[in-house]
């Protein structure tokens, strides 16, 4: 195996390692820039839910009230308002969902699903948790999902939502009396959850990886390609020169060519040896043959 072999093995083998080094740790840190900007959307649209509900109950209900002519305006109610406000982004972003759902809603349309339920009761369970963050598959594609939960911190709430016998005879007529009774005070009875796609970052991510990759790829070849160029030029021609010389050398061609390499690197230190043992041999024969000279026939 030649040294040209040798040397490029040895490369390759340190690139491949550093290759795969590097694709492991850009990947995951790739990966959780992308569900860190998730993250960081999903935590600015529930920032967004809120300042409808605390709109709608700060300017909203005050004005319009709960009911009018005897019909239940839901518009004044903070999770139907936060909630219709982000239905409209569904257009144009069908990724994209916002839910208050709720184990026992007034509404049958905030009814959490399997999923969401599992949620709650995880809020339900521990009332020091303020926020669960979980992925699961959709069909379109892995969505993450950020949830908060909604308790029932103020004892207004009760009016509606304690028994049917207190409620507002309008929204009774709206919804029913089956539903969205018996709430107790501080008790967590449902959860904000905002979902967004998460695949488009993740391919975005893997789109960078491979890129960086590339261009890694790319500037190993370069850096290989000039390294075998250097390595050709300044160790392995003159090697491959000199060692044609010694071999002429050694079989008593004493006229063979001179090898002589500028600079100051190891080859024309190497040089420099080789051409004072070549005259110390030339001049050990000289002496050789005139203390023995050969018989006159």
């Amino acid at each position: 195996m030649g040294l040209r072999t040798k040397f490029n093995l040895a490369i390759l083998a340190a690139f491949v390692l550093g290759f795969f080094a590097t694709a492991f740790l850009l990947n995951r840190n790739f990966v959780a820039a992308a569900r860190e900007q998730v993250m960081a959307n999903a935590r600015v649209m529930l920032s967004e839910a809120d300042a409808v509900r605390d709109y709608t109950v700060k300017q909203v209900e005050p004005v319009s009230g709960t009911e009018r002519d005897g019909k239940f305006i839901a518009a004044s109610v903070p999770s139907f308002a936060a909630q219709s406000t982000f239905h409209g982004l569904g257009a144009d972003f069908p990724a994209y969902a916002y839910k208050e759902a709720a184990l026992n809603p007034t509404n049958p349309a905030d009814r959490a699903t399997d999923w969401e339920a599992d949620i709650i009761n995880a809020f339900r369970q521990d009332a020091a948790r303020k926020e669960i963050v979980s992925e699961r598959e959709t069909p379109m594609g892995v969505t993450l999902s950020l949830a908060r939960p909604i308790p029932v911190n103020e004892g207004a709430c009760l009016a509606c939502h304690s028994t049917a016998s207190v409620a507002p005879a309008a929204m009774l007529a709206s919804y029913g009396s089956a539903n969205g009774f018996g709430w107790k005070l501080h008790e967590v009875i449902g959860a904000q959850i905002i979902s967004l796609p998460l695949s488009m970052p993740l391919q975005q991510a893997r789109h960078s990886l491979y890129l960086f990759l590339a261009m890694l790829t790319g500037v190993f070849v370069l850096m290989l390609g000039i390294l075998n160029v250097l390595l050709h030029y300044l160790v392995i021609r003159p090697m491959t020169r000199m060692s044609r010389i010694a071999t002429d050398v050694s079989l008593g061609n004493m006229s063979a060519e001179q090898f002589k390499a500028n600079g100051q690197d190891e080859v024309a230190a190497l040089s420099a040896a080789f051409n004072r043992m070549r005259h110390s041999l030339e001049a050990a024969l000289h002496m050789l043959e005139e203390r023995d000279p050969a018989p006159v026939s």
